[in-house]
């Protein structure tokens, strides 16, 4: 799969933060090694003048989700604390539109559930969304499966997204889960530009 980034295209990168990189409280294995490539998407983005957004979980400290109020989760990305913040090696640019999520108490793991990120991308004039990040069975895939719902086009930057495997099969089902509602899955070699 083949895609020439375009007028209308936004590059969306999904909770890359302390908690969810290696020594963070909910750790995705390898999930250092999507920043190196996430920055090559960056570049190419900023070169072409195309938007860039960022999603991050901003929990509440009792946020339910957490295994100390009976959730799942340890504790992790609380607000304004260093595991909430995104990843120092990440270059972001300083017009990277913010998206801060689940930060009341529930458990949206979409950066589209009460945000302001489709609204934020309407005003753009973004159609089609390049999405990669952390964790892909989780926070990617809501947030693809909600931006097809709402009519964009998505490519999964396959490449950029490490998974958590709470099972060990939850990582392939949730890309054939993308591909199936009509994402496609691409990487930075397969990026063209016009």
């Amino acid at each position: 799969m083949e895609a020439a980034i375009e007028r209308g295209d936004a590059l969306i990168l999904v909770d890359v933060q302390n908690d969810f990189l290696p020594g963070g409280h909910l750790a995705v294995a390898h999930g250092d090694e999507i920043i190196p490539v996430l920055n090559q998407y960056i570049k190419l983005f900023k070169q072409h003048r195309l938007a860039i957004l960022a999603s991050r979980d901003w929990h509440p400290a009792d946020h339910r989700s957490f295994i100390t109020q009976g959730g799942i989760w340890p504790v992790h990305c609380v607000q304004n604390t260093p595991g909430a913040a995104f990843s120092a090696d990440l270059a972001l640019p300083k017009t990277v539109h913010l998206i801060n999520k689940a930060q009341k108490n529930d458990q949206d793991y979409s950066a589209f559930a009460n945000t302001s990120l489709h609204k934020q991308l309407g005003t753009l004039g973004v159609t089609r969304i390049f999405v990669g990040g952390l964790a892909t069975e989780y926070c990617v895939l809501n947030t693809v499966l909600d931006a097809i719902r709402l009519g964009y086009q998505v490519f999964v930057l396959e490449d950029a997204i490490r998974a958590i495997k709470v099972k060990p099969e939850d990582e392939i089902n949730a890309k054939l889960e993308m591909q199936q509602m009509g994402a496609a899955l691409i990487n930075i070699a397969n990026i063209k530009t016009r």
